[in-house]
Formats: structure tokens, sequence, C-alpha cells
């Protein structure tokens, strides 16, 4: 009985530490056990357990310690730190571990995630929004549509065999590399670089042609030089900038994306070069030397050129816009040197491009003949027919045939006639129509039509006295379609609307 009762007190002793531990609160236990055990996959089943329990604090304390020791999937541990902070309403901290993912795995939706709604208002939140989320806004679309139409004007400007080849390979070589900077920065302004990583640098390759252009296109149009090899000398900057710049180029696309987050975190400007000051200096020692033999030809091209042509017009305006770019490029550039925040000049010299692209792009479509450099044409009056081919015995022949049309046959009377109808019948080309009628008649082709058309409308009336006749029948009669285009017309021409020029036809008859 003795040895039974010894070996039930042992029993109940071994007992007892464990009914003890089975009756411990439970969060002692796991705070126990965190503080004993190294950070392991038991710790990182804690940590996604506070998470999802939302117990943010323990989920931090421990996603923290995770990223110290290191070996551990660093993004994700990122990520719900961030969503933790953000659930504890800690907008600066979140944001502090979503912009470090982002340096680790660029994954722009993820800002998206409900999580952040939170703080999504937060001032810190929306910075890094505008920092890196793509977006648009009124100047992203003008610099995308200024890119576009000098693409455009390249593409004219080469499909016009009227130009001269060197002259249109310059000034549309020109252009392109405005444009492609004009687009680079439409990339940037949007955000976009970061979804096109090889756009970093697109535009920097460029950085010394600007000058080189426009200096060789102003000696062909002034002097009328022929292309030689040595102009390839000018080449010679870009050539030697690309030995550098290539190597960048290479490079892949995650690399690339590297470099310009590297650049954010430095607090930088991701799209810039490492070296941008040194290429900033050099780009603008390159404009002001050429801006000097460009300003040489200029003046020489203006004493040359009496009077005020197209063509003076073209090179002055043309010399003005360059000469502000480098106005600006140069503030700019000055600012960039002493590590001072550009702002306004940064757009402003944006601005001077796409100027240029604009008003380039306007001649090539309105006068591309003053890409050439030589007026094309002595005749002050219809300068666009001086070189038709239409020589003086053939305009006059027409002339006299296109006044029998008009005056025998009445074909103004035709409603739906035209330029090429007219054409047709004279046996000759639009072009040799148009020039008959203004030379001769000193009129649009419209105007002569509507000329003979009301002079008809008033013989009628005057024969009319009567007033037998209905308005809209003599506007059908003499070829128009309807009574206001009529009566706007016959009005232009007498001051009076038919109606009251109908009225007054027995006083002109008394």
């Amino acid at each position: 009985m003795g040895h039974l009762k010894k070996l039930s007190f042992l029993l109940f002793l071994l007992a007892v530490p464990t009914v003890c531990g089975a009756i411990t609160p439970e969060h002692t236990v796991e705070k126990e056990n965190i503080n004993a055990l190294a950070f392991t996959q038991d710790s990182i089943r804690w940590a996604d357990y506070y998470y999802n329990i939302q117990r943010y604090e323990e989920a931090i304390s421990l996603f923290k310690s995770g990223l110290e020791k290191g070996g551990v999937d660093s993004p994700k541990f990122l990520k719900k730190l961030a969503l933790s902070e953000a659930g504890l309403g800690n907008g600066a901290n979140a944001v502090d571990y979503l912009e470090t993912y982002l340096f680790e795995e660029f994954e722009i939706g993820f800002l998206n995630h409900e999580g952040f709604d939170g703080i999504r208002e937060t001032n810190e939140f929306q910075a890094l929004l505008k920092k890196y989320r793509p977006r648009t806004n009124f100047w992203s679309f003008f610099y995308l549509f200024i890119g576009f139409i000098g693409f455009y004007t390249v593409l004219l400007l080469n499909l016009n065999k009227k130009i001269k080849l060197f002259a249109k390979l310059l000034i549309s070589g020109f252009i392109l590399i405005h444009s492609i900077f004009i687009l680079h920065i439409a990339l940037v302004v949007t955000n976009y670089q970061y979804e096109y990583p090889h756009s970093y640098l697109m535009s920097t390759c460029f950085s010394f042609l600007y000058g080189p252009f426009l200096y060789l296109y102003f000696k062909k149009v002034v002097r009328n030089h022929s292309f030689k090899y040595r102009d390839l000398l000018h080449l010679t900057p870009t050539l030697l900038f690309l030995v550098y710049v290539v190597p960048v180029y290479a490079r892949g696309a995650n690399e690339k994306l590297d470099i310009m987050l590297s650049r954010v975190r430095d607090g930088l400007n991701p799209s810039d070069s490492e070296q941008l000051v040194i290429i900033v200096i050099l780009k603008l020692v390159s404009l002001l030397i050429y801006g000097y033999f460009i300003r040489k030809l200029y003046l020489e091209s203006s004493k040359k050129t009496k009077g005020n042509t197209p063509i003076k017009a073209w090179q002055k305006n043309l010399y003005h816009i360059h000469f502000l770019y480098i106005a600006a490029y140069a503030v700019y550039g000055i600012l960039i040197s002493n590590s001072i925040s550009s702002g306004f000049f940064y757009h402003f010299q944006i601005g001077s491009m796409a100027l240029m692209v604009l008003y380039i792009g306007y001649s090539a479509n309105l006068q591309p003949q003053v890409f050439n450099g030589i007026l094309a044409y002595s005749n002050r009056l219809f300068p666009k027919y001086e070189k038709s081919g239409l020589t003086t015995s053939l305009s006059i022949e027409l002339k006299t045939h296109l006044e029998h049309l008009f005056q025998n046959e009445k074909i103004y009377k035709e409603n739906d006639i035209n330029l090429e109808m007219v054409a047709e019948r004279l046996n000759t080309s639009r072009h040799n129509a148009s020039q008959v009628i203004n030379e001769h008649f000193k009129v649009s082709f419209h105007e002569l039509v509507n000329k003979y058309r009301i002079d008809e409308a008033k013989k009628m009336l005057l024969n009319d006295k009567g007033r037998n006749l209905n308005i809209i029948d003599i506007a059908y009669e003499v070829g128009y379609n309807n009574k206001v285009t009529f009566n706007k017309a016959f009005k232009k021409d007498t001051e009076l609307t038919p109606s009251q020029f109908q009225r007054k036809v027995p006083q002109l008859h008394a």
C-alpha cells in the first residue's frame, strides 16, 4: 500500500507540467514559441496567419524579421508589409514598402489592390501613383500629336519629287530627330517608358545632329552646295557618341528598367543618362558652333534675296525658331549643370521643337517650293503657274474656247459643273484650266461661274415685267441647287436680294 501511494505521487508530479501547459493562454504560448524559434518555414506560416486574421502588427514584426535574416521571397514579403501598413492606416510606411517592392519587381498593377483603398487618397500614395503609374493629360496628347505630325511631314517631304534630293534628306532628317525626341518626351511624361524600357535614351543618340543637319541644309539652299564625302565629317561627334551609347541600347529590357528605377531611387530623372550634364554641355557647344555658321549663311542669303519673298520668309522663320530653341536649351543646360530644377525651361525647349515641327509641316503642305531655297517663279500675280508649260498662244486659245462654252453653250447652267468638267471640255488639264481663268478673268473658277449665273438671273428678272417668275425657278434655271445659295450670291453681286431686285424692275425700266 505504501508503495502504491508513492507511485501515485510520482505520476501526479509528472502530470502537473502537462496539465499546466494545456491551460496556459494561447497568446502566451505563441509568443514563447516565436521568441524561441529562428525564422523558419513555421514562422512564415505564422506571419501569413497573422496577416490573414488582420493582426497586422504581429505580421509586420515577422515579415520584417524575415527580410532582415534574408533567404526569403523578398517581393512577397514587401507586398505583405505594404498591405499590412496600409491596413493600419500608415500611408507613409506602406508607400515606402511599395516603392521598394517596385524596385525589385515592377508590377504596377499591384497599386490597384483593394488593400490600399484606405490610404489611396493620401499625399504619399498619390505621389507614388504620379511617379510610376501610366497616365495621360493634355501635354501628353499634345506631344504625341506633334510627334506624329513630324513623321507625316517627313513622309510628305520625301514623296515630293520637286524638292532636290540633298535638301530633302537634310530637312526631313532635321524634322525626324525633332519628332523622335518629342515622342520620347510623350513616353516620359506618361510614365510609359517603364512599360517600354527600350525607349530608354532613344533620342539621345541624335544630340549632335541638330546643328549639322540645319547647317548643311542652309549651305545647300544658299550656296547650292553639292554633297561631298568630307561633309560626313559633321557626323563624327555622333559616331563617337554612339560608341558610348550603343552598349546601353544593346542591354535587355529588364536591365534598362533597372537603370531607370535606380535613377529614380537616387532622385534623378529616369529617362536621362548618368552622364547627363556632360551630354548637355557638349550638345550646347555643338548648337552654338553650328548656330554661328547658320547665322552667317542666313545673313548671306538675306543680302542675295531682294524683297519680301516666300523664300526669305521661310528661311527667316526657320532661323529664328532654331535660335529660340538654342536659347531655351542654353538656359536648361545652365540649370541642369548647377543641379537646379529646370521646370518651365524643360518644357519650353520642347515647345520650341514642337513649333519647328508645326512650321515645317505647314510649309511642306502649303508651299513646298521654298525647300529648294531658290524662287521657282517670277510671276508675282500667279506664281504657281510660272513653269506650268502653258504657252501664251495656247493660253489665248483656251481663253477663247472657255468664253464660247460660257457665253454660247452656257455650261454654267449645269448644277454639277466643276473645274474637271470644264478642263475636259477644253481638252486640257485641270491645272491649265485654272491658270487660264485666273490669268485672263482675274477670278477663281467658282467666282466665274457665279458671275455668269447672276448675270443670267438679272436678265430673266428684267425681262419678267409682269413678275410672273418665281425666284426658286430662276435659281434652278441658272444652275443653283437651292434658293439660299442663289440669294447669297445674288445679294453679293447686286446688294439686293432677288425679290428686292424683282420689285425694282419697273423702276429700272422707267
